[in-house]
């Protein structure tokens, strides 16, 4: 809808055309050193501040010399962990865990081998349980000592690490580091360069509406991301080819937006005294 009212060849924001912000290529860049020293290295950050992104920088960088396996649903069982991993290797999954353990660490050597590096990803790992987190670990003692396992998560991770009980584990780290915010002018910049890769012209949107935007983000590139996409939706329903402060307050009017007493406030009477 907005590609066609808008005139573009492209979305915008679309994940393809997203490239890193400088703080995330200083960490990918980090994250490269990693990768060819061998380590356990640490990605936390605030739900949408760009992690995700950085991954996927990873995953595409250099994809004939560096394997980086995804686990990405980490609520399971070790075994089933396991299994994951081996569906990223394309090996078999069939077998007790030690055969999935064997098939794992032939493979690791073979790509190494090769002249391959290694760096296995685990998404949302402050998710996983610590036990079957300690359990993978253990198997990638017995990889080439210049794997890099990668854990991307919310700070809790670090906060879990920090109980003596997991001294094993944080001993090892070698890099972390936590995502930041940005200050609204990097928002705002971050928006307008979206455009730009979008062929979407800056006055499409006022000065007025990037500074709401930058502001109701807080700093949370996910939800610059979100609010502008409605935003400029809204201005496709009102037949405008302009995002003004009409349109993003539209938006923000959602409840999802808005914290919870300004949500009991807006309730009518009868329904605020049932919901006491």
């Amino acid at each position: 809808m907005i590609k066609a009212y808008f005139g573009l060849t492209k979305y915008p924001f679309h994940s393809e055309n997203i490239t890193l912000l400088p703080h995330q290529q200083n960490i990918l860049d980090t994250l490269r050193v990693h990768c060819q020293q061998g380590g356990l290295c640490l990605i936390l950050g605030e739900p949408g501040t760009g992690k995700t992104v950085i991954k996927e920088a990873l995953k595409n960088f250099d994809q004939q010399r560096l394997i980086t396996p995804v686990v990405s649903r980490t609520l399971h069982t070790y075994y089933n962990t396991l299994r994951i991993l081996c569906e990223a290797f394309k090996l078999s999954a069939d077998g007790a865990s030690f055969a999935c353990e064997t098939r794992l660490i032939q493979t690791a050597f073979k790509l190494n081998q090769q002249g391959k590096m290694l760096s296995p990803i685990i998404d949302d790992a402050h998710l996983m349980d610590v036990n079957c987190l300690r359990r993978i670990r253990l198997l990638m003692e017995d990889f080439p000592k210049n794997h890099n396992l990668v854990l991307i998560g919310q700070p809790k991770l670090l906060s879990s690490f920090s109980l003596s009980s997991n001294d094993d584990i944080k001993s090892r780290i070698t890099y972390s580091v936590i995502v930041p915010k940005l200050i609204p002018e990097d928002i705002e910049a971050f928006i307008l360069s979206e455009f730009d890769r979008a062929g979407l012209g800056h006055n499409v949107i006022t000065p007025e509406a990037l500074t709401l935007i930058a502001r109701s983000s807080e700093g949370i590139i996910r939800r610059a991301r979100n609010i502008t996409i409605s935003s400029l939706i809204d201005a496709v329903r009102d037949q405008v080819k302009t995002v003004d402060l009409k349109q993003v307050n539209n938006v923000l009017l959602q409840p999802h937006w808005r914290n919870n007493q300004d949500i009991f406030v807006s309730l009518p009477n009868n329904v605020s005294q049932q919901k006491g």
